[in-house]
């Protein structure tokens, strides 16, 4: 099949803002009438506060109702911002949402959870503690067994009410849905060519990888003149064999005419990254990295300086770039995603890896709800309303 003929609902918006960020560029040291920054607004795509997966949603749900399916069902941490954009495109096409979330009942409702509370999704909480009692070597073997029997379970509920279940995999990740992103790079290229931007890098985050891979094969079918960069969200990050392998499927079902070897994909880590944050006037003689990997492997098992210290745990080095980016061009990146390849985005600029004279385009996915999540408002009290005077929160006492 020929991804052009691929057909597809408006889940979302498409054709996002791509805009320059020259008071992030003056911060940086940089000249800001010719700062070849840029971000593509994908936290802009308008479904349920917006976010990238609206993109791979298009395609998941046009799938979905061609084959007569009444339920949509996916998979996340517990503040899945996939999740919350799976359930909302379910309900704008009237199917039923459900969600199935690793780890425990939060006591409080924040967040993603208020959202999908809010539009009527089913939650299902799948604890898997008890297997952090197993050797290592066993453990992700053994949750991963437990949540399938759950999610197996799950769906003969369902099926014996009458309905039909599409599980959807994490991220988004099918081939269907990263359809999303290769079509994304002919957008990018017009918009480009319309506003005279040149750029030679685009750097996006690398977590389930469907958005990075979806990413990488647009630019390599379409001829894009920019280097797709992944910057790992977690110390965990997934192998990048397989990732390969899914852009090779990816080719292999849409005839992009192309093979990927692992070699050819570039992620950057940032190692010992974690620990440093950027000034207010920061400059480009120095670095907050220790080192770098340019992977043609894999990273050593928590070393990923910007991935923080793991998946969606507050850190004060990625609240830092939050803060340098909202001071400087109101826009706002969430502190599991986003805000994480921002930091890598300016580490690199930085270091030299990407110059901005060459042009380069973080790419925001989205997540601000994120933001006010118990954990991490909990972890930004001390830094930003502990202080009277530091906080500019004044106050007049009678």
């Amino acid at each position: 099949m020929k991804i052009e003929s691929l057909k597809s609902v408006p889940a979302g918006y498409t054709d996002t803002p791509l805009e320059p960020m020259p008071r992030l560029a003056a911060a940086l040291g940089l000249d800001a009438a010719h700062c070849g920054l840029y971000i593509k607004r994908d936290d802009m795509t308008g479904l349920a506060l917006g976010g990238n997966k609206a993109r791979k949603l298009n395609y998941i749900i046009q799938y979905a109702l061609e084959n007569g399916y009444t339920a949509l069902m996916t998979f996340g941490g517990v503040q899945t911002n996939h999740g919350r954009l799976t359930a909302a495109a379910a309900v704008r096409y009237g199917l039923k949402p459900i969600l199935v979330l690793k780890g425990q009942k939060p006591d409080y409702l924040s967040g993603n959870l208020l959202l999908d509370r809010l539009m009527g999704t089913d939650l299902y909480f799948v604890d898997t503690s008890a297997a952090d009692r197993l050797p290592a070597a066993e453990q992700a073997a053994a949750k991963q067994q437990y949540l399938d029997k759950c999610a197996a379970q799950i769906i003969a509920d369902y099926e014996a009410r009458g309905d039909k279940v599409l599980s959807v995999p994490v991220g988004g990740q099918t081939v269907i849905g990263s359809a999303g992103y290769v079509q994304a790079v002919p957008e990018i290229m017009a918009q480009m060519k319309a506003q005279g931007i040149r750029a030679k890098y685009l750097v996006v985050g690398y977590g389930s990888t469907g958005t990075f891979a979806g990413l990488w094969a647009g630019a390599k079918y379409y001829h894009a003149p920019f280097e797709v960069i992944g910057i790992p969200i977690e110390p965990d990050f997934r192998p990048i064999e397989e990732t390969a392998a899914f852009i090779n499927e990816l080719s292999s079902y849409f005839e992009l005419g192309f093979t990927c070897g692992k070699e050819e994909l570039h992620l950057e880590f940032g190692f010992g990254a974690a620990g440093s944050s950027p000034s207010g006037s920061a400059s480009f003689a120095g670095s907050d990295s220790a080192g770098c990997g340019s992977c043609g492997g894999s990273a050593p098992s928590g070393s990923c300086g910007y991935g923080g210290i793991g998946y969606n745990e507050p850190d004060a080095v990625t609240e830092s770039y939050i803060e340098l980016l909202a001071r400087t061009e109101a826009i706002f990146v969430d502190p599991c995603y986003t805000g994480k390849v921002l930091h890598g985005y300016i580490d690199l600029l930085k270091r030299g890896i990407i110059r901005a004279e060459d042009g380069a385009i973080f790419m925001h996915t989205g997540g601000a709800p994120g933001l006010w999540t118990k954990e991490h408002l909990d972890h930004m009290q001390d830094g930003y309303w502990s202080d009277e005077g530091k906080d500019r929160a004044h106050v007049f006492r009678l």
